[in-house]
């Protein structure tokens, strides 16, 4: 199959462990669907993928020849036993095969290594490093978001002479004492190595940071919105995957528009959401939602409507109406001013200003005005997406671009459940 698309070079550098010496393998740089050729390479060990991949026509008929750890990765319990089942597996006495992962979770361009999910890294045994390069004059391989679709990246791949893949195989890492009890800085620990042996950077990327920016894509939002740091910061608490919220905005529902409701601390808002209290994107989080820096409290409500506009917007939507919609189609100035700064980033001063753009009256603006002025005046509306564009997050800092989830085996179909 790799033949017809044009493979016909593979290099190999290093030498592969026996199941015995290395359980599991590690694959990095992860940028293709290509990179399935490893599994070919390395002797069709098991793979860890995604549910659906099963049910792909001929590809899910060979992924199951491997004897698959399949995961639904929006489903915390179907990753917390998968983390068990690739336990079981490495630590059996039967001849399973090894287990290979991309531990990244995401395609990227290879520029740098991007987090490692630690799933794979809670057995605490030695995995080998695995390092795929494709040294091609032209990349025909590339599969990001932002850039050629599969079909053409196939397209054109077979239009060339010939394609090379080189794997290389690093010597064993066998985890020290402490990242035995600790995944995550032993999955930081091979990514250093891999990193160093491919003479690139690191990143503090995530796969959950890729599911942000489509997000932001789908709302037609810059990633600077504040909208879309707090789904990144609800993404890295996994919030995102789970939504404790959903019972408490049920609850708070029919509660929007009274504004007699008491404001939370910290600590109730770190037992709403089911986190630690201690947990730095939770605090974050929370920061983000003090009207006051002197304050301790803040209004529980404003965290739900962010919630709600994330869950039900979609690209056909406008976040502002359907914030409008929850409030009975009516704010008064103080809640429009804080719907403005949430996807737009306007800062109180100059919210007041477009809040006296569209309404004359001293405290209250109904939808129907705001969907007046848009239709009026539709270049100070786009004058409002420009300007978010050019602000920076209040907590978080910007990444680069991601790519699409991965078909094959990865770390993030495995990461750990204390954050879920």
């Amino acid at each position: 199959m790799f033949g017809a698309a044009g493979f016909h070079r593979v290099r190999t550098v290093g030498e592969q462990a026996t199941r015995q010496q290395a359980p599991v393998l590690a694959v990095a740089p992860h940028s293709s669907f290509y990179d399935g050729l490893a599994a070919v390479i390395t002797g069709g060990p098991t793979i860890v993928a995604k549910e659906e991949n099963s049910s792909i026509p001929f590809v899910g008929r060979v992924i199951n020849f491997t004897q698959p750890v399949y995961v639904r990765r929006d489903d915390p319990e179907s990753r917390h036993n998968t983390i068990q089942e690739i336990i079981r597996r490495v630590k059996s006495d039967q001849d399973w095969p090894q287990i290979l992962i991309f531990p990244e979770g995401t395609c990227t361009n290879r520029s740098c290594l991007i987090t490692f999910k630690p799933g794979a890294f809670y057995p605490a045994v030695p995995v080998q490093p695995v390092l795929l390069r494709y040294p091609n004059k032209l990349d025909t391989v590339t599969w990001t978001w932002d850039g050629p679709g599969a079909l053409k990246l196939l397209w054109l791949t077979m239009t060339q002479p010939t394609t090379t893949v080189e794997v290389e195989f690093l010597p064993v890492y066998v985890p020290s004492e402490y990242e035995k009890q600790n995944p995550k800085a032993f999955a930081e620990g091979v990514r250093n190595v891999m990193a160093k042996a491919l003479a690139v950077p690191t990143a503090d990327y995530t796969y959950d940071d890729c599911r942000v920016a489509v997000k932001a894509g789908q709302l037609g939002l810059p990633m600077t919105s504040n909208l879309i740091t707090i789904e990144r910061l609800r993404s890295r608490l996994g919030l995102t995957r789970i939504k404790i919220e959903d019972s408490a905005l049920v609850k708070n529902m029919l509660s929007f528009q009274n504004r007699e409701l008491q404001p939370i601390d910290l600590a109730e808002f770190a037992n709403n959401l089911n986190v630690t209290v201690e947990d730095g994107s939770l605090i974050s989080l929370f920061k983000m939602h003090l009207e006051d820096e002197n304050l301790s409290t803040i209004d529980f409500k404003k965290y739900l409507l962010a919630e709600y506009i994330l869950q039900k917007a979609t690209h056909k939507d406008d976040p502002i109406v359907l914030a409008f919609k929850l409030y009975g189609e009516c704010f008064d100035k103080e809640m429009f001013e804080y719907v403005l700064n949430l996807v737009y980033n306007l800062p109180k001063s100059e919210a007041s200003v477009v809040y006296s753009e569209m309404t004359d009256k001293p405290n209250e603006i109904r939808l129907a005005e705001y969907l007046l002025y848009g239709k009026k005046y539709p270049e100070k509306m786009d004058a409002l997406l420009d300007r978010s564009k050019s602000s920076a997050p209040r907590t978080v800092t910007d990444f680069s671009s991601c790519a699409q989830s991965s078909s094959h085996g990865d770390g993030s179909a495995v990461d750990d459940k204390k954050s879920q």
